[in-house]
């Protein structure tokens, strides 16, 4: 079936909780091997126990911001698996941005932590791709999917640096959805809004008024909970889309039809 990804081997970061958990827990279910990477261990374990015995399911614990952990995370993955057919990019960062202090660095942060660090294991991943594809003249090599915001679409100062890190996602994508395209490795993104993730979650204990200020401006009047994402995540992973490659799908209850200002992004 084409939006199967039975007997696919997964990378997905940000496994630990929120959307990246849902969708390292779907894959699973859904038949694919799926490497969980993250930097708390211990949630991992939490997290994921029963499953991690059944088979389809390993974890990794590190810090990918690190060259050498990405190296890690690849050969882990091919010991237990064999190879690497898809990679989400599901680990990202949010926090607040003081635009009138010089002292702040949350955008070198949201940088480095949203979009290097899934630019530097796209990276890998692909030479691996290639590599294990060999002779391999027809079909798609490798899938690469990244999650990024409605946020970098849109303005508000207090997540200056979580726009900018978004955007640069977006256009990471586009990039290297050119640079691996002649070797057959598509390369798509999926833009979220209104998703209860964890950061958004806790987002929503600091700003109390965000609930209601996020439901009034979504057409749809609701916060999705992260398994709504997966599907769209399934389908850019499986055959049913190997014609799309440098796309960002949008999957926000239609508020980026409305005003991009009205409502605070996540």
């Amino acid at each position: 079936m084409a939006f199967s990804v039975s007997g696919k081997t997964i990378i997905v970061t940000g496994a630990a909780n929120g959307i990246g958990l849902a969708i390292a827990r779907s894959f699973a279910d859904r038949g694919a091997n799926v490497m969980c990477a993250d930097m708390d261990e211990a949630r991992l374990k939490d997290e994921l126990g029963s499953q991690l015995d059944e088979g389809k399911m390993r974890y990794f614990a590190g810090d990918l911001r690190q060259r050498l952990t990405i190296a890690n995370l690849i050969s882990a993955t091919i010991d237990a698996f064999d190879q690497v057919d898809v990679l989400v990019n599901a680990s990202r960062q949010v926090m607040t941005t003081d635009v009138m202090d010089v002292e702040d660095t949350s955008v070198e942060v949201l940088l480095e932590q949203n979009m290097m660090t899934s630019l530097r294991l796209t990276q890998q991943v692909a030479k691996r791709m290639i590599k294990q594809a060999g002779e391999q003249t027809e079909g798609t090599v490798g899938t690469i999917v990244n999650l990024s915001s409605i946020a970098a679409r849109s303005s508000r100062p207090e997540l200056m640096g979580y726009s900018i890190a978004s955007a640069a996602m977006e256009q990471m994508t586009r990039s290297m959805a050119l640079a691996l395209a002649p070797n057959r490795i598509r390369v798509n993104a999926v833009a979220f809004g209104s998703v209860m993730s964890a950061s958004l979650q806790a987002a929503m204990i600091e700003h109390s008024d965000w609930r209601d200020e996020i439901e009034e401006k979504t057409p749809l009047g609701r916060v999705a909970g992260p398994g709504e994402l997966v599907d769209a995540v399934q389908f850019l992973a499986s055959d049913a889309s190997a014609f799309m490659t440098g796309e960002v799908v949008t999957v926000d209850g239609g508020r980026s039809l409305l005003d991009p200002i009205s409502a605070p992004a996540h």
